[in-house]
C-alpha cells in the first residue's frame, strides 16, 4: 500500500477547496483531491452570482435579510464576518481574472434575488459559479506547490488515539489503488449531500463523505436536518441532476403561475417559503410541477439573452419556448445548511481537521440559506482557514510530523487492515 507526507491535504477542488489551497504560503506542500473530474463540483453550477456589500449603507439591511432568510437561527459573529470581507473577496476574484458584469459606466452591474432587500448581487450572465472556479482551478494548475489530483475517493480520515487527525486514506477510481496520506493539516472541502437524494440540482458524486468520515471519527457535526430545496427547477421525468433556473430571473420579474395561469406567491419569498407554496399548490391540484413565466422578466428578450444565456439554451433544448410559453419546474434538494462544525478560522473540533465550503456548518446561514450566500462564504472562511493553517496550525497540538517512524508504523499497519476490510465489504 502506498504511503505519502503532505503538508497540507485538501480533500475537495470546489470553490472552498481551490481557495483555501491558493491562499496557503507558496513554498507549502499542498495536495487537493477530487472525487471526480475537476471541473465536477456545484461551484461550477451556481448560476444567479455572489453576493457583496453594495456600499457601507447596506451593512444593516445585508445582515438583517442574511439572518431573517436564516430564522434568525445564524450565528451574527460569521455572518458579520462574512458581510465585512464581501468586498474585498470579490476584489480579489477581479485579479485572478474574474469578469462581472459590468454598467455601461463600467461600473460592476448588480442583481437581486429572493429574500433580498435590494440589489447587491454581482454576476457573469447567468453562469457565475463556472467564471469563478474555473479561474480559481487555473489558478490553481499554475501553482507549482499545488498537486490537483482527480478521481480520488475519500474511503476515510486518519487519527491518532487522541483525536488528532493525520489525514486520510484514499483509493484511486481508476486504478483501485489505495493510499495512505498523512498531513500536517487536512481540510474537508467535499460539499454537500445531493447525491443521495432522488431529485437534486448537485452532481451525483456528491454524498456527504466528509461529514460522514467526520461523524465516524466522534467530529462534532450540527444541523444535519437543515437541507434546503430550490422552488424552481426545470421538470423532467428523466432521471440524474435537475437543471436549475436560477433566482435571479424571478429577481428580475418571472412570475410562478398555477395550472389556470394564475400567480399564486411571492416569488421574492425566502426559499423555503416559496418552495412550500409550491408544494402546497402541486398538491392542491394534483399536479406534478407548477409554472414559470420568463415573459415578464424586466426588459424582456433583451434580458434573457444577455443575462440568462444558459437557461434559454437549456429550455429550448428541452423543448421550451421561453418568449411564447412558461415553463414546468418543480423544487429539487439543492444545498445543505448542516454539515461538520467549524468556527470563524474554519478549524473542527477534532486538531488539525479543518472544514470549509458546503460541507461545514459555522453559522453563516441558520435554517435556510440566503440566496448567493454559499459562494462568497465558501470563499472567505476557506482563506480564513489557510491563514490558520498559515499562522501556526502546527502548533495547535500533536501532528503527524511529531511522531516516531515506529509510531507511524504501528498506525499504518492499522490502517492497513481497516481498509482492507472496507475494501472487502464493498466488493461483495
Amino acid at each position: 500500500m502506498k504511503e505519502e507526507f503532505r503538508e497540507t491535504l485538501v480533500i475537495g477542488a470546489g470553490a472552498a477547496g481551490l481557495n483555501c489551497a491558493l491562499h496557503l504560503p507558496a513554498p507549502s506542500d499542498v495536495l487537493v483531491l477530487c472525487k471526480g473530474g475537476l471541473k465536477e463540483s456545484d461551484s461550477f453550477l451556481a448560476q444567479g452570482g455572489i453576493c457583496v456589500l453594495h456600499d457601507p449603507d447596506d451593512a444593516a439591511g445585508y445582515f438583517e435579510d442574511t439572518m431573517r432568510a436564516g430564522h434568525y437561527e445564524n450565528n451574527p459573529d460569521t455572518v458579520r464576518c462574512m458581510i465585512e470581507h464581501s468586498r474585498e473577496t470579490i476584489d480579489e476574484l477581479i485579479t485572478f481574472g474574474v469578469r462581472f458584469a459590468r454598467e455601461e459606466n463600467g461600473e460592476l452591474a448588480y442583481t437581486r434575488e429572493g429574500a433580498h432587500s435590494r440589489p447587491r448581487i454581482v454576476f457573469h450572465a447567468d453562469c457565475t459559479g463556472k467564471e469563478i472556479t474555473s479561474h480559481l482551478l487555473a489558478a490553481a494548475q499554475k501553482r507549482t506547490n499545488i498537486e490537483l489530483r482527480p478521481y480520488t475517493t475519500m474511503l476515510d480520515l486518519l487519527f491518532d488515539d487522541g483525536g488528532t487527525c493525520l489525514g486520510a486514506a484514499v483509493r484511486d477510481n481508476r486504478s483501485g489503488e489505495v493510499s495512505l496520506i498523512y498531513a500536517g493539516n487536512t481540510v474537508l472541502a467535499t460539499g454537500g449531500v445531493g447525491g443521495l437524494f432522488a431529485h437534486s440540482t448537485n452532481y451525483r458524486i456528491l454524498t456527504g463523505d466528509g461529514v460522514g468520515a467526520a461523524l465516524a471519527h466522534g467530529v462534532a457535526a450540527d444541523h444535519l436536518d437543515y437541507v434546503q430545496f430550490h422552488p424552481t427547477t426545470l421538470y423532467t421525468k428523466r432521471r440524474g441532476r435537475r437543471f436549475l433556473i436560477s433566482e435571479s430571473v424571478r429577481g428580475e420579474g418571472a412570475q410562478l403561475l398555477n395550472a389556470a395561469g394564475e400567480r399564486f406567491v411571492d416569488e421574492l419569498l425566502p426559499r423555503d417559503v416559496v418552495t412550500a407554496a409550491i408544494r402546497k399548490e402541486m398538491a392542491k391540484e394534483g399536479s406534478d410541477h407548477v409554472r414559470l413565466d420568463l415573459r415578464t422578466v424586466r426588459g424582456g428578450e433583451h434580458t434573457l439573452e444577455k443575462h440568462f444565456p444558459g437557461i434559454l439554451h437549456r429550455c429550448r433544448k428541452e423543448g421550451y419556448d421561453v418568449l411564447r410559453e412558461p415553463v414546468p419546474v418543480v423544487p429539487a434538494q439543492h444545498y445543505f445548511m448542516g454539515g461538520v462544525r467549524s468556527d470563524l478560522s474554519g478549524r473542527t473540533t477534532a486538531p488539525h481537521l479543518y472544514a470549509v465550503g458546503e460541507t461545514c456548518c459555522n453559522g453563516v446561514h441558520g435554517r435556510n440559506r440566503l440566496a448567493s450566500n454559499s459562494l462568497l462564504e465558501a470563499l472567505i472562511f476557506a482563506r480564513r482557514a489557510a491563514q490558520d493553517i498559515t499562522d501556526g496550525g502546527r502548533a495547535k497540538g500533536k501532528t503527524v510530523w511529531d511522531y516516531t517512524q515506529k509510531e507511524i508504523a504501528a498506525m499504518q499497519r492499522a490502517r492497513r487492515r481497516l481498509v482492507t476490510q472496507e475494501t472487502h465489504h464493498e466488493s461483495e
